[in-house]
């Protein structure tokens, strides 16, 4: 089987041109290990596109082929992401698959494989509706945008991936058929974790973004001074030059937060489970929420977790030992 994977080069999100290696997703990647392990049943074309020619590796694994067409600043948000979909239709026409996967909403991929020509299908990250109402974005900002868009490639499409109960209930009333399937894992997170001391370590895990509450949950941690029992807040992801995240730099990199609360910017998988390894807990409180892959990654390393109970992350963590629910705003709970 020939099966075109679309998903986004994150060298190209964060505009790290520089990196010699393509940089996937979390649950992207976990899909790509799996299918690695099959190299005489199927054939995987990576497809992402990109502004700037950055180094691209012909091959990832023996049955994985990796494509980054060239799109000019015009073909991406501002016409709806139309350039990507002719430059992704092109690629296809050399390879000819028997099916193509849009990995995500969130940009070009959904609209580049229901415009593909070819039988195709989508997973579900994050639901742009969900985000867009959460942010009460404006129909015209980019969430806006995206969630519209979002409702068009659930038309067309085949048939949509959703990875929690949460996520059907956004996907079903506009898409042909769906299949619950849980995010998979990425292979680093399947290795038991070692007997070591753990740290007095919180960490927090995800993109520094106003949905993730990344600012309320640093505010809430130094608003907590004497209540912090030696333990220190660790920040895990990128970070924009938005006002919130300058918000967000200003306040981690204060004298107050000194020994207190730190942001360590991205790390690669092996690196953040050996970190994982070493600390005690986790927060995760996005008002939005489709599965929370960080979740059972995190529950993978014996963390214990403080969560919102917010949309799809009940559906993951529910039952598990060591997980403690809060309301996404209940922020004098989480501290106590």
């Amino acid at each position: 089987m020939k099966i075109a994977f679309l998903t986004t080069d994150n060298r190209e999100h964060l505009k790290h041109y520089d990196k010699v290696d393509p940089v996937f997703g979390p649950a992207p990647t976990a899909v790509l290990e799996g299918l690695a392990q099959f190299p005489k049943d199927v054939e995987v074309h990576v497809i992402s596109c990109t502004r700037q020619a950055m180094n691209t590796p012909v091959k990832l694994a023996e049955n994985i082929w990796f494509h980054q067409p060239l799109v000019s600043k015009a073909g991406w948000g501002r016409t709806f992401f139309l350039g990507c979909a002719w430059a992704v239709r092109q690629v296809l026409h050399d390879i000819k698959p028997d099916l193509v996967h849009g990995q995500g909403t969130e940009k070009d991929c959904a609209i580049s494989a229901v415009f593909s020509g070819y039988p195709n299908i989508l997973t579900i990250h994050g639901i742009m509706q969900a985000v867009a109402n959460s942010k009460s974005a404006p129909l015209f900002s980019y969430y806006g945008m995206v969630s519209v868009l979002e409702r068009v490639a659930l038309k067309l499409s085949g048939g949509v991936i959703c990875n929690t109960a949460y996520t059907e209930g956004w996907m079903a009333p506009n898409a042909r058929t769906t299949w619950r399937v849980p995010n998979c894992i990425r292979d680093a997170f399947l290795t038991p974790p070692e007997n070591q001391r753990r740290e007095k370590v919180i960490v927090v895990v995800g993109t520094i973004i106003e949905y993730k509450q990344s600012l309320e949950i640093l505010e809430m941690w130094a608003g907590m001074k004497e209540r912090r029992h030696g333990f220190q807040l660790v920040f895990i992801g990128s970070c924009s030059y938005t006002p919130y995240c300058e918000k967000f730099r200003e306040l981690v990199n204060s004298p107050s937060m000194e020994g207190h609360a730190r942001h360590l910017g991205w790390m690669e998988s092996t690196e953040m489970v050996e970190f994982m390894n070493r600390a005690s807990a986790m927060i995760h409180f996005p008002t939005e929420e489709s599965f929370g892959l960080v979740v059972a990654e995190g529950l993978s390393r014996n963390l214990k977790l403080f969560a919102a109970r917010t949309g799809g992350v009940p559906d993951v963590a529910e039952g598990c030992e060591g997980v403690e629910f809060f309301a996404h705003d209940d922020w004098a709970g989480v501290s106590d």
